[in-house]
């Protein structure tokens, strides 16, 4: 069999479903071929008539699958160091909001930028990311709460593709905040959403997800479901923040519809998880956001696990409650502060963060999986979720190359 390229003499975690803890083989080797894993496992297993035009000698280094970052709000201009000032002093989050910070204070400065300019902005986060082996990203919208603006962003986030060797999904998160030409109308800029906004956007290939802010300081139940079903008449996938500050009873809701992902969770009943177990959507765990604001409430991760719920990991990076641009550090938080095992964080940001965003083909080393690679000079996987401010890649490979 000809393959394109050859990495041998690794060990592999190999994050394959069926396979104990995180799939760890001692003496592996993996062949791709047209940036496809044509074989992943034991070296004594391969086929004897593999050949490679490249063959690369990983000298015993460790190989997971490319890192997947599965929620972001990477795209954005401006910073929220201000309100960090004031949060340090004891005002809030959702009283910095109320005030019109916040959200919208991030609304006006992305609003203000080009295209251009925000791409230039975001590279240096993108950058980062993937300098600690992420291969897939998440982007949402919801900076931009126009038509035009949040065109703008999604078109931003299109753009990275072409800029950097990584794969983008974009979110539509347009039920974001509530933008100042509709204060007091919230119904009538969810009315916007799903007759304007959303149809032009699914049209032109921009959107591959919906999402909504189901919150206190967001949009009711009612309004995340009228989002949502105009989601599913564009055949649209959709995920939401849901139960971070209070329960609205958001992730029951985003199961009823098949819903990829519900993300944060602080607040979340049993009621909730059971519906996202019987949905099969997945718990995205943000635990950069839980540091940053300070916040008391864990996420109920036993019950997750005894439900079987899948859980994801992932930064959240926004300028405003998780200025967070390391999955490495993504990953400590969430076993410093979640009590996540190793295992449950490195599976998180690779196999189910693939689930949370509705893509079969990475997130796991096996045959017909995308040839996305995270090459580690480690000894034990546990050092990628064990060290902080510290970044072990030796190499990052994405669709073979």
């Amino acid at each position: 069999m000809r393959c394109d390229r050859i990495w041998r003499n690794a060990r592999l975690a190999t994050m394959a479903p069926g396979s104990p803890g995180l799939g760890l083989v001692d003496d592996g080797l993996i062949a791709c071929r047209d940036g496809v894993i044509v074989f992943a496992g034991l070296a004594a297993d391969a086929p004897a008539e593999l050949d490679g035009l490249e063959v690369i000698d990983c000298e015993r280094r460790w190989i997971t699958p490319g890192l997947i970052d599965c929620h972001t709000h990477l795209v954005y201009a401006g910073d929220r160091a201000a309100e960090f000032e004031q949060r340090l002093k004891g005002v809030t989050y959702e009283a910095i909001a109320r005030a019109g910070g916040g959200i919208l204070s991030t609304v006006r400065a992305t609003r203000a930028a080009s295209e251009a300019e925000l791409v230039a902005a975001t590279l240096p986060r993108m950058d980062a990311l993937l300098s600690e082996g992420v291969t897939t990203v998440e982007i949402k919208s919801g900076y931009g709460l126009a038509l035009d603006h949040e065109r703008k962003q999604l078109r931003a986030a299109r753009a990275l593709e072409r800029e950097r060797a990584v794969t983008v999904r974009t979110t539509f998160l347009g039920a974001h905040a509530l933008p100042p030409e509709f204060s007091g109308r919230a119904d009538a800029y969810v009315d916007e959403i799903c007759s304007v906004m959303l149809p032009a956007l699914a049209r032109e290939g921009l959107v591959d997800a919906v999402d909504a802010f189901c919150e206190s300081i967001g949009f009711t139940r009612e309004q995340t479901q009228r989002v949502f079903e105009a989601a599913r008449k564009h055949d649209l996938r959709v995920k939401l923040h849901a139960e971070q500050l209070t329960n609205m009873h958001g992730a029951a809701l985003a199961a009823s519809f098949q819903a990829l992902s519900a993300d944060h969770l602080e607040h979340v009943d049993q009621d909730g998880i059971r519906a996202m177990a019987k949905a099969g959507t997945v718990a995205v765990l943000l635990p950069g956001a839980f540091y940053f604001l300070r916040d008391t409430k864990l996420p109920p991760l036993a019950a997750l696990r005894a439900a079987g719920v899948p859980i994801a990991v992932a930064t959240d990076s926004n300028p405003g409650t998780s200025p967070l641009s390391s999955i490495l550090m993504a990953m400590n938080l969430a076993a410093t502060m979640f009590r996540m095992t190793v295992e449950e964080c490195l599976i998180g940001v690779t196999r189910t963060a693939a689930q949370a965003l509705g893509l079969s083909d990475t997130g796991t080393l096996e045959a017909g999986k995308r040839c996305d690679l995270a090459i580690w000079n480690i000894e034990r996987p546990a050092e990628l979720v064990y060290r902080m401010g510290f970044n072990p890649l030796h190499g990052r490979v994405w669709r073979g190359a």
